[in-house]
């Protein structure tokens, strides 16, 4: 069974830093596309970083600079480093993959509600 399972979240003050972590399992291949999304309350679901077969890599306007997502070697764990927090940062994260060309942000809003695979969420709570 195909499987994205977050970990990692939690309070923070701003200011802080959280490493969200998502472990993939049940792929024979990995899919192409691989991301994080985001949910505050009242707010649509929105692309914050993914990450490409290739190893490219694509950041939310919001989070550039402040967001690093990555891979391991296996593919199979991808993480998202987060570190000078704002409260405007809290909602659900998601990890999320797809198996369709492209990976960037814009491809992420288009597809915010109809990625492949979807894990359940890690919630991030930050506070002023």
């Amino acid at each position: 069974q195909k499987r994205l399972v977050e970990s990692g979240g939690g309070s923070v003050q701003a200011g802080g830093s959280l490493t969200l972590s998502c472990a993939a399992s049940g792929y024979r291949t990995l899919p192409r596309c691989m991301a994080w999304f985001r949910q505050a309350s009242g707010l649509e679901r929105e692309g914050v970083a993914s990450i490409y077969f290739d190893g490219y890599t694509y950041y939310g306007d919001s989070v550039k600079g402040r967001f690093s997502i990555s891979q391991d070697k296996t593919g199979n764990t991808l993480t998202l480093q987060m570190s000078d927090l704002k409260p405007e940062d809290t909602g659900r994260y998601y990890c999320a993959a797809d198996s369709r060309l492209g990976c960037s942000l814009a491809l992420l809003a288009a597809r915010r509600n109809d990625m492949e695979y979807w894990g359940d969420g890690t919630l991030v709570t930050v506070s002023s």
